[in-house]
């Protein structure tokens, strides 16, 4: 991957979850000029185990040979829903890195408490591994897991991306699409609502 390349081109998956049985990922494709060049929605399960397969569909709604990498609001979305960055780069041929904001203990007695003796959500969160920490040039720490990208990499691409705070801007735009999308969704005057 060409990092310097102004036309280097990341798909920002984030998600909008409001309490209900479904929630919305969106998927932005922005260049590294930050223009947006593309949008693409999608459901994914509350609770369930469909977030790898969701992503997958995203990557394959844009139906885009030019993006470069896929970057990803986190592992565990949609209240315990757990993706898999290797299967999604396996699948899509595409570099994942997956940004978190906040130090984390695990989130292994949470999933025990509210999923117990689902083995196979448990066994997904552990085959996710450690988060490395970063600290972005914006002067706030991020933390990273990657798939099929080396770490040196994916912190130059978040950091390439990320203007202001700790959020890269394909994720802060992605997360601002579901939410616009989640609650028009929700609106019964809406058309098709």
């Amino acid at each position: 991957m060409h990092i310097a390349k102004k036309g280097l081109r990341v798909l920002g998956v984030a998600e909008s979850y409001s309490g209900r049985r479904s929630s919305i990922l969106a998927g932005v494709v922005m260049r590294k000029d930050l223009v947006i060049d593309g949008v693409a929605c999608t459901g994914v399960t509350v609770g369930g185990m469909d977030a790898t397969d969701a992503v997958i569909r995203l990557v394959r709604i844009l139906g885009r040979s030019d993006i470069n990498c896929l970057m990803i609001s986190g592992c565990v979305i949609a209240w315990y829903n757990i993706l898999s960055p290797d299967r999604i780069a396996e699948e899509t041929g595409l570099p994942v890195i997956a940004v978190t904001y906040e130090a984390s203990q695990g989130l292994e007695d949470d999933i025990g408490f509210h999923f117990p003796g689902d083995d196979e959500r448990m066994d997904a969160y552990r085959r996710l591994g450690e988060r490395l920490e970063y600290q972005l040039r914006t002067g706030y720490a991020v933390y990273l897991r990657t798939a099929c990208c080396e770490p040196a990499e994916a912190e130059k691409i978040t950091d390439a991306f990320t203007r202001e705070g700790k959020v890269p801007e394909p994720l802060r735009v992605a997360r601002l699409v579901a939410r616009a999308v989640m609650r028009t969704a929700g609106d019964p005057g809406a058309p098709n609502g």
